[in-house]
C-alpha cells in the first residue's frame, strides 16, 4: 500500500465516512451504508468500488447486495491511521454512525 495512494482514496468526504463506518461496524453492506449516508446506491457503490480497487476494502456478495470490510491485508499502518481518526473524531461521523447501527439492529433491516 502507498501512503500517497492510500491518502487520495480517502480524500473525500463520502469515502472517509464510509471508512470510519465500516471500521466501527466491521462490515457493512452497501444498502445500510445508503440509508447512513443518505446517498442513492449508484454513488455508494461507485465510492465503495474505489475503496476496494485502492485495496482497502474487500467485498463479499450474497444475493443481491455486497457487504466490505476493511481488506484482511491492509498493512498495520493503515489500519491504525484508520483507527485513530475514527476514534478522536466521532462527531464528524456519529450521526451516520447511528443510523447504521440502526438499520443493522432494525427486525426490517435496511436491505
Amino acid at each position: 500500500m502507498n501512503p500517497c495512494k492510500f491518502y487520495k482514496c480517502l480524500a473525500d468526504d463520502t469515502r472517509l465516512k464510509s471508512i470510519m463506518l465500516i471500521q466501527q461496524a466491521d462490515e457493512a453492506c452497501v444498502c445500510d451504508l445508503m440509508a447512513a449516508l443518505e446517498l442513492d446506491q449508484p454513488k455508494t457503490s461507485r465510492h465503495l468500488a474505489e475503496l476496494r480497487k485502492c485495496g482497502i476494502l474487500q467485498d463479499d456478495r450474497r444475493g443481491k447486495w455486497v457487504y466490505y470490510r476493511l481488506h484482511p491485508e491492509l498493512p498495520e499502518w493503515a489500519k491504525s491511521v484508520i483507527n485513530e481518526t475514527a476514534q478522536h473524531n466521532k462527531d464528524y461521523y456519529q450521526a451516520a454512525l447511528d443510523k447504521l447501527l440502526s438499520c443493522k439492529l432494525s427486525a426490517n433491516n435496511c436491505c
